[in-house]
């Protein structure tokens, strides 16, 4: 019997046979019209899909959107009067599947002839991604985590039986209720909190999924040479390309568009979609849905209600009507199987956390940057190689310097911070403010202060070395939130007939949460279904089904560690030598799970 977890009604492939295969036009397809409800990643990445592999014409999809520019979460911007703004940053790494399977088509707007997977490519090739200052304490110092992630034997079982749990085990469970304190002690624990935006009480299942989802790289996560990163913002360098070619295909744009309900047709045979309701410019609208009329629905939004302070403002927490939020809502009386919003936005001090966007605007801190990166923040070239986290901030602080400049407007003598703390209820250890009742610049003076500008210095640096944007979101990590099954409908809910759900808060296979990956997945998975698209969607990356892999992680765990064998030494000494002569002793060895034969 197939789990309530599972997604029957699609197939995965892995291998260049599907990869490199074309889909024949879908019958039909000429007659059938698209509707995206919001243009974030999922929404985008549907609309090229069912134009490149579904051979749509673009004339045909029309996006609605409540802001006045694409791309959601996938921001940067530069705001009149407040400077430079990013509400978070994006991890990318190799296996992101679905991703680059997309932007392998999606033209570069950097360089002629080139994707923007080509772009992305030769740019991590030529200046590989690595963390030479992980983690600081005592304003500034090298915290000497030395890469080690110090989990006693009780946390590496936490670790283990997490791994091997199923599903249904960890449903409704937090993390502090599935690991222990010895694991929540250990630097694996602030590297992967601060690397991932977990929260001791967030879920204990998104904990396992991610724990098998990037298994692969358990060895780059103390240096974070696991990951890459973009040229510029992810909106310059991701959405700007997508939607210009989406545009040049045709697609229609309806900005200032506010979709406020869906009406649907549910009967035992069948569920269809029947009319979308908008507000446009203030003024009532909508479209009845025909047979061959798709609708894509973007549910629920980790950026909504965000709001943006300045360098001499605070930001607000905004807790009132959430359109996003509402539409689902809505949507969900119609059927269970539509989920239950509530589960995510319903506890906002559980899934708030405030960051900032901060703008050198001399050489002073730029000069303090360099002395904790060791590299140049003016190469252009990668600076921090993600995030630094300070340890014992009382904020638990993390920032990041990308490659400069950050955006194509930048100036050259700028240099563009960000940062985020995940405690943005508890008073500051310079600042004795709570991070949210803060401006931008008491922001930047605890920033300095826990990079280690000498006291007397931080009040005057940050009122004129800085401009500081600090942004709160109430739901950014309202996906991590305790769950079960249910709880997030399907792509394509049992029965549906022309609609799915598409983003972060849609139910698919084996992926995770908080990536690009999973908008562009389900975006893929929604257009392949509803159009009957003949080709594999590209499966989750197996590596946690790779032996080898696992072993390589077990190693990084165990900080190297050779695996304690029984018996006197000279009965661990002869099994060494019998295991050595078989594959099983290869890979262990390999491994550096087993020490090598005397």
């Amino acid at each position: 019997m197939a789990s309530v977890w599972e997604e029957v009604s699609v197939y995965y492939s892995s291998g260049n046979y599907e990869a490199f295969a074309r889909p024949r036009k879908p019958e039909g397809v000429d007659r059938k019209t698209a509707w995206f409800v919001g243009s974030g990643l999922a929404s985008l990445a549907g609309a090229a899909f069912l134009i490149r592999d579904g051979q749509m014409s673009g004339d045909r999809i029309t996006v609605l959107e409540r802001l006045g520019l694409a791309g959601g979460a996938l921001d940067g911007i530069k705001e009149p009067e407040k400077g430079f703004v990013i509400r978070g940053g994006r991890e990318l790494e190799d296996h992101m599947e679905c991703l680059w399977d997309l932007f392998r088509s999606i033209p570069s707007i950097e360089i002629e002839g080139a994707s923007v997977l080509d772009e992305f490519y030769w740019l991590n090739k030529d200046d590989p991604n690595v963390s030479l200052q992980r983690v600081t304490e005592r304003q500034g110092r090298d915290a000497r985590t030395e890469g080690r992630f110090s989990l006693s034997e009780r946390a590496q079982r936490d670790v283990l039986k997490a791994f091997l749990a199923t599903r249904e085990d960890m449903e409704g469970k937090r993390i502090n209720e599935v690991f222990g304190r010895e694991f929540l002690d250990s630097t694996f624990w602030l590297y992967w909190r601060t690397m991932f935006a977990f929260e001791e009480w967030h879920s204990a299942l998104e904990m396992k999924l991610y724990l098998h989802r990037f298994v692969h790289h358990v060895g780059g996560l103390p240096d974070l040479s696991a990951l890459k990163f973009t040229k510029y913002n992810q909106y310059e360098s991701l959405v700007l390309p997508l939607t210009r070619w989406l545009v040049d295909q045709g697609v229609t744009f309806r900005f200032d568009t506010e979709v406020t309900d869906i009406d649907f047709d549910i009967t035992p045979e069948r569920k269809r979609a029947t009319r979308i309701y908008w507000l446009s410019g203030g003024e009532a609208g909508g479209v009845e849905l025909g047979e061959d009329d798709l609708v894509f629905t973007t549910i629920g939004s980790l950026t909504e209600n965000s709001d943006d302070g300045d360098h001499h403002t605070a930001a607000r927490l905004l807790d009132g009507p959430a359109p996003a939020w509402d539409l689902w809502r809505r949507i969900a009386r119609h059927d269970p199987a539509f989920g239950r919003p509530d589960v995510f936005c319903g506890n906002i001090p559980e899934s708030k956390w405030e960051s900032a966007t901060v703008t050198t605007l001399d050489p002073r801190i730029p000069r303090v940057i360099e002395k904790i990166t060791r590299r140049d923040p003016f190469s252009g070239k990668v600076v921090t190689g993600g995030i630094v986290s300070v340890r014992d901030s009382s904020w638990l602080l993390s920032w990041t310097v990308n490659r400069q400049p950050h955006f194509k407007q930048q100036p050259a003598d700028q240099i563009v911070v960000w940062l985020y703390g995940l405690f943005a209820e508890r008073p500051g250890d310079y600042v004795k403010k709570p991070m949210q009742d803060c401006t931008g610049e008491e922001i930047t003076q605890e920033w300095l202060y826990h990079l280690g500008v000498p006291v007397d210095e931080i009040d005057e640096l940050a009122a004129t070395g800085a401009r500081c944007v600090p942004v709160m979101m109430p739901y950014v990590t309202s996906f991590f939130l305790p769950r079960r099954a249910g709880d997030r409908p399907a792509v394509v809910p049992e029965k549906s007939v022309n609609f799915a759900f598409i983003g972060q808060f849609a139910e698919t296979t084996r992926d995770t949460i908080f990536t690009t990956e999973y908008s562009v997945r389900t975006g893929m998975e929604a257009a392949y279904q509803l159009l009957g698209i003949e080709r594999g969607i590209p499966e989750v990356f197996g590596s946690t089904y790779d032996v080898r892999t696992l072993l390589d992680a077990a190693h990084h765990l165990r900080d190297g560690k050779p695996l304690d064998l029984p018996g006197p030494e000279a009965v661990r000494r002869h099994l060494v030598a019998r295991l050595d002569t078989t594959e099983i002793g290869r890979l262990l060895t390999d491994s550096g799970l087993l020490p090598d034969t005397p």
